[in-house]
């Protein structure tokens, strides 16, 4: 369906009083905070572009499709309300059929200062499904029916999604329950270890645990999609061995581009197209860079998928934006910059790492409207066939959850 959403103006919790059933707080412009970019194209190459976002079924593999405060420095207090606002105007202007929501329990700081508490989970997801159980523009989506639903009718499915499992502890039933409560995608860890495996950040990687391997056999069970974007390499590749379905990076790049640890080895990425998986690259500030593009632009972005591309095979590569709408630097600069929770910097290596030079933005990737048109565009723009391109912007995406989901 394209932009023709049909989107009838509801706003989040607008069935609330602001000032009297929840504290207000001045949200950031969503599409306008900054500059548009639009990848350009000739009047044939526009038509043919716009052809394909209302023929082919788009999904983002990950996003954060919700409105932070306009002021980042109250990111904390505005996180600890446990109520996010979703940018339903700004989604209905997008060209997505489908965006998987990653919620931000990371920072869900409503009873802790380090987040991923159960609690605190199931009290933001029972937020974010209240609201959209007040409105009938974006369906929670349960199984792929959904997806095509909501592509037909000019809606957006919303899979909600955690990008850790550390918020069920040891408890393997606990994702069972947080299926039964909508979630169709979850990361195994989320850069710190936790009981299923090892992070990105640590200098060993333990790799799968026993539990972690629980984990994974139920999640195969249930049908719930493994994510391993934060996790460390050999977690990473123990995954992908233990799952009787394929699995996803949602939001990565590769490694071999600017050797950084929150990118993949080939190693990772061979292995992930070997069983059937599929990558999302990502766009969030100062990741999908290169020593070719340091600054990160559309351009880098796009070299990080079409190197994934050649490796794996253009059957499994997709998009995983890994964008919001505000400010996201200076989301960044707040969460990690924090004080008080205990943290104590570690000497790391940084041997063969390509420095960044420092964005405000991203320049055509800034938010989850204009990711996917811009990528469109650029395929289009680089000589991409139809097929080719139906693939990277949700056909394989939507492969993968047919194999996974039950249903």
């Amino acid at each position: 369906m394209g932009k023709n959403k049909k989107y009838s103006g509801y706003r989040a919790y607008q069935y609330l009083e602001a000032g009297v059933d929840y504290k207000p707080f001045k949200l950031a412009k969503g599409i306008g905070r900054v500059e548009a970019y639009w990848v350009p194209l000739s009047k044939v190459e526009e038509e043919r572009a716009e052809g394909l976002l209302e023929k082919c079924v788009v999904v983002s593999m990950h996003d954060h499709p919700v409105l932070f405060p306009e002021d980042m420095s109250q990111l904390v207090e505005y996180q600890r309300e446990g109520r996010e606002f979703l940018a339903y105007e700004d989604l209905s202007r997008s060209c997505l059929d489908a965006v998987f929501d990653n919620m931000m329990d990371g920072t869900a700081y409503i009873t802790s200062k380090a987040g991923w508490k159960w609690g605190d989970v199931i009290y933001d997801l029972g937020m974010r499904l209240c609201d959209l159980a007040h409105q009938d523009f974006v369906i929670k989506c349960e199984k792929v029916e959904d997806v095509l639903e909501a592509h037909r009718t000019g809606r957006i499915a919303l899979i909600p999604s955690l990008e850790s499992a550390t918020p069920i502890e040891n408890e393997v039933d606990r994702i069972d329950i947080l299926y039964g409560l909508g979630v169709r995608m979850m990361g195994i860890v989320y850069s710190e270890s936790n009981a299923l495996g090892s992070g990105l950040r640590e200098p060993r990687d333990g790799g799968l645990t026993d539990f972690g391997y629980d984990c994974v056999k139920r999640m195969n069970k249930i049908g719930m999609a493994i994510d391993v974007s934060h996790a460390g390499d050999q977690t990473a590749l123990d995954t992908i061995e233990a799952s009787d379905k394929p699995i996803m990076i949602s939001h990565a790049g590769a490694r071999a581009l600017n050797g950084t640890a929150r990118m993949f080895p080939d190693e990772v990425l061979t292995a992930l197209a070997e069983r059937d998986g599929v990558i999302g690259i990502e766009a969030a500030p100062h990741t999908t860079y290169t020593r070719n593009h340091p600054e990160h632009s559309i351009e880098s972005y796009m070299e990080h998928m079409e190197y994934c591309i050649e490796l794996m095979g253009i059957d499994h590569v997709g998009a995983g934006p890994d964008t919001l709408y505000g400010d996201h630097v200076a989301l960044h600069g707040v969460w990690f910059g924090q004080t008080g929770r205990g943290h104590y910097p570690r000497p790391r290596t940084r041997e063969g790492v390509v420095e960044p030079r420092r964005v405000e933005y991203v320049r055509g990737l800034e938010n989850p409207s204009e990711c996917l048109i811009n990528i469109t565009r650029w395929l289009v723009k680089h000589g991409y066939s139809d097929q080719e391109i139906e693939k990277l912007i949700g056909g394989n995406a939507l492969r993968l959850l047919r194999r996974v989901w039950w249903r």
